[in-house]
């Protein structure tokens, strides 16, 4: 703990030295940590020369306001073995957010964050989403997702959900995930975009928006935004490998390998191409100690016997992946430049099951089984656009984007022991369903400059946008639903399947003015009409006054939505436990319109924000926003029905559930609109280049997220039942921990280079449901047990050295002293085998990560 301690002080000394050195010196200077807060500079630019940014080439590159990449300088490795200091992410040129021309991240009228490629990599994530939580602290990940909901990833936002974060690539809408996350939770309907499907090593940074931008996007950025920028250059070559394995264990070994680079054709034609393949073994934490292997357990069968930590389904999936992009673009004439971009991913991923005992299928597994899910994974993408400079005086940008996400999930190593029993034959792998879900997306947008009465200068952007999004579902095949279906997983049935699509019109109008030279006001308003459901109408307000260089106050005021997707509207399943199942119904269907479904409706949002933004001494950049976001109508999963009700609701389906389940253990439940929320919250955050002279450089940077999420409001159901539980109602509150705060600063001297990043986790509160353990509580749907997950602080260290101009090499660790979460008491630890709590997004279960890297540049 000695060690520990001494990071955590040498830290805050650094933090502390940030301060008084700043004071001391009052010295201009730039930094690469991420960080929304500067002061608006209407007033200093005027005497500060601007570092020149690949952006600025001509006015036809300006004018492709959504696909451009970041200023070259943020990703060109070092020229020399000699510290060079880096450029400032804050003055890099944002196209997230606000359609005004050359805007300054510090000129925001809105918090928003620019992560360099170089700082992802820093993370030692292999993982995009892995790396984005552990460098904003409004991001997080649920510990472990469950059944299918393991095999894809996803992030939250400000304590909301997966389906809230609106994800961009290039400006443009990137397509969803087809895999829904069924099972009970805090993400239980979530198909988010899963950020692992492109490959990290073809962004150039990112841009993230924390504020609700509705009236800009359309559906889903009520949290906010995520604009992943790629690589657009014509030159150069980059490789990289890196492996590692959760040291602690001995197991969870990763490698990934990374090759991009660029050509040119013609006179400006460009060509950027990544690739990367990634595996990952699965990675079990101690402690699994299944109940069912202990003579005298309430589920102990006599005779039986297995090693007690069989059961590996606390543990992380085994995951191969490979992924594609190809970005390119040329000018075609003279103010009328083509682009494009095809992306491509394939996943194959297997997760552990709860274990199932020599009793359930003793001729085929006389020792007891873990059936594995399975998901292959296809994800394509492609855009092609065109844009000018000059139609009519406007800038204007049209493309068409066609994305598709399929997924085959399986069961292996599995068995249906109720078809044994009456054929004598059981497949031991089996398909349980696939998914396919598609989105053509058509965007028309225009801008100009303009100057009221030749006085007050305003950008007029206005555009226009149809997406089609089609969503099927196929069934397994028969075994793996027939007389109670396969065990791990049991597939879908052909009255599961089905296809269905919509189509979605929007039109957008923004004006951003400056009535004065230091005051900044936007206007935006946006229309949709689904043909599923209807209208909605969105506007938003922003405002910046800078009364000084060093001070500016900003604020937003908007509204918004969020649109039921087609696999929350539509998707219906069965997943039996090895004592119980759970079903969840379709909204529209005789099952769920049985225990109370309705049609759903789009959420609706009112968020409003303000924030300051310091500059107390040259470099030391400070922005504190404060938040609130209402949310009506939220989508949801239903409060449980059991008993007879979930029975008869089964039957309805035409589901038949296998032998030896206990119906008291059986529930189901459905999307609905369940009710209203407010999320309150406060960011913080500051960034500092501390300059030592010959000892080098410390880029100092602090990340603060606090936040809080009530449920205000319940609804009914058709049935005239509360939509939430307490329980389901905590999934909804308290998932997200109340705090998050990261730490870190980056050092380098001569070739050697230092990162140290220190985040603290704040608590998480849900409700456990009493296990088989519990005696007469067990499987309660009206008692549930609070469990706290305390605060931890967690360690990372990284450590490398440039070897020339080419090779760089480092080694680190992540969570270096392992610190988990707390274990569950036994009367909520199903089976035993399940010690950490798996719907909270604070403190990741892996524990310790020791990895190392090899990068090349040419």
């Amino acid at each position: 703990m000695t060690l520990r301690r001494s990071l955590i002080a040498a830290t805050i000394l650094a933090i502390q030295c940030d301060i008084s050195g700043a004071l001391a010196q009052s010295a201009t200077s730039g930094s690469t940590a991420p960080s929304a807060a500067s002061a608006h500079r209407h007033v200093s630019k005027a005497k500060k020369k601007v570092r020149p940014s690949a952006q600025q080439v001509s006015p036809a590159t300006r004018a492709h306001f959504v696909n451009r990449p970041a200023p070259a300088a943020v990703v060109a490795p070092v020229a020399a073995p000699v510290y060079h200091a880096p450029p400032d992410s804050g003055e890099a040129v944002i196209v997230t957010g606000t359609h005004a021309f050359n805007r300054h991240a510090r000129d925001s009228t809105a918090p928003i964050t620019v992560i360099s490629a170089a700082t992802l990599t820093r993370t030692g994530q292999v993982n995009l989403a892995d790396a984005l939580t552990r460098m904003d602290p409004s991001i997080t990940q649920e510990a472990m997702g469950a059944d299918a909901g393991a095999l894809t990833s996803s992030i939250r936002m400000r304590g909301l959900n997966p389906n809230e974060v609106l994800v961009l690539v290039d400006g443009k809408r990137r397509h969803t995930t087809a895999n829904i996350y069924a099972d009970q939770g805090p993400q239980q309907g979530s198909t988010p975009v899963d950020l692992n499907m492109l490959p990290a090593n073809a962004i150039d940074h990112i841009e993230i928006l924390r504020d609700g931008a509705a009236a800009m996007y359309g559906s889903d950025a009520i949290a906010g935004v995520v604009n992943i920028i790629t690589k657009k250059t014509a030159h150069g070559l980059n490789l990289s490998g890196q492996t590692g394995a959760n040291a602690y264990n001995g197991d969870g070994w990763q490698y990934q390998t990374n090759l991009d680079g660029g050509f040119g054709f013609g006179d400006d034609g460009y060509v950027h191409i990544a690739g990367q393949v990634m595996h990952a073994d699965h990675m079990v934490p101690p402690g699994a100690h299944d109940l069912r292997s202990v003579p005298g357990n309430v589920d102990y069968t006599p005779g039986v016997n297995f090693p007690s930590n069989s059961n590996m389904i606390m543990s992380t999936p085994e995951e191969t992946r490979e992924n594609l992009l190809i970005d390119f673009g040329k000018t075609l004439t003279e103010g009328v430049q083509g682009y494009g971009q095809i992306t491509y991913a394939h996943r194959h991923s297997e997760a552990y099951e709860n274990y199932r005992t020599p009793t359930k299928a003793p001729a085929l597994y006389p020792y007891g089984f873990s059936p594995l899910e399975t998901i292959d994974e296809n994800d394509f993408a492609a855009t092609l656009g065109l844009k000018g400079d000059n139609f009519l005086g406007f800038d204007w940008d049209v493309s068409t984007t066609y994305g598709q996400d399929d997924d085959d999930i399986g069961n292996k190593n599995t068995a249906n022991p109720n078809l044994y029993t009456k054929t004598g034959f059981s497949p031991t792998t089996v398909m349980a369903e696939q998914y396919s879900l598609a989105q053509w997306t058509n965007n028309a947008d225009f801008r100009r400059r303009l100057k009221i009465a030749n006085v007050v200068p305003v950008t007029v952007a206005f555009g226009a946008e149809h997406r089609l999004e089609q969503y099927q579902i196929w069934p397994g095949n028969p075994p793996s639903y027939e007389l109670g279906g396969a065990q791990g997983y049991a597939g879908l049935m052909p009255q599961n399947a089905g296809k269905w699509g919509r189509d979605i019109w929007a039109g957008y109008l923004d004006g951003d003015f400056h009535p004065l030279p230091h005051w900044d006001l936007d206007f935006a308003g946006r229309f949709e009409h689904y043909t599923d459901f209807g209208d909605t109408e969105n506007g938003k307000v922003s405002t910046r006054y800078d009364f000084t260089h060093r001070i500016a106050i900003r604020g937003t005021i908007s509204n918004g939505f969020r649109a039921p997707t087609l696999p929350e509207e539509h998707f219906s399943a069965l997943n039996v436990s090895p004592t119980g199942a759970t079903g969840l119904l379709s909204t529209t269907g005789a099952a769920g319109r049985s225990v109370g479904a309705l049609p759903l409706k789009p959420e609706r949002s009112t968020s409003a924000e303000a924030g300051l933004v310091l500059e107390p001494v040259d470099g030391w950049h400070v922005s504190v926003d404060v938040y609130q976001i209402n949310i009506r109508d939220r989508i949801f999963g239903s409060g449980t029905v059991g008993g007879n009700p979930a029975l008869d609701a089964i039957d309805l389906t035409g589901a038949t559930l296998p032998a030896g389940i206990n119906n008291s253990d059986v529930f189901v439940n459905y999307f609905a609109n369940v009710g209203s929320t407010r999320t309150q919250g406060l960011d913080i955050m500051s960034d500092y280049l501390l300059r030592l002279g010959e000892y080098g450089n410390v880029d100092l940077s602090m990340g603060i997220n606090l936040n809080r999420t009530t449920v205000s409001h319940i609804n009914t159901l058709a049935n005239g039942m509360p939509s939430l539980n307490a329980q389901t109602a905590s999934y909804l509150a308290n998932g997200s921990p109340r705090s998050k705060i990261i730490l870190q600063a980056h050092w380098t001297v001569g070739q050697w280079d230092v990162n140290v990043r220190q985040t603290r986790y704040g608590e998480t509160k849900l409700l456990q449901s009493y296990e088989d353990q519990a005696g007469s509580l067990a499987y309660s749907n009206t008692q549930w047990l609070q469990f706290t997950n305390t605060p931890a602080w967690l360690t990372d260290l990284e450590v490398g050295y440039r070897v020339d101009r080419h090779w760089h090499v480092a080694i680190g660790a992540n969570n270096i002293f392992n610190v988990r979460p707390r274990r569950l008491p036994l009367v909520v630890n199903y089976l035993g085998a399940n010690q950490y709590d798996q719907n909270s997004s604070g403190i990741p279960f892996t524990g310790g990560f020791y990895y190392g890297r090899i990068n090349a540049n040419f």
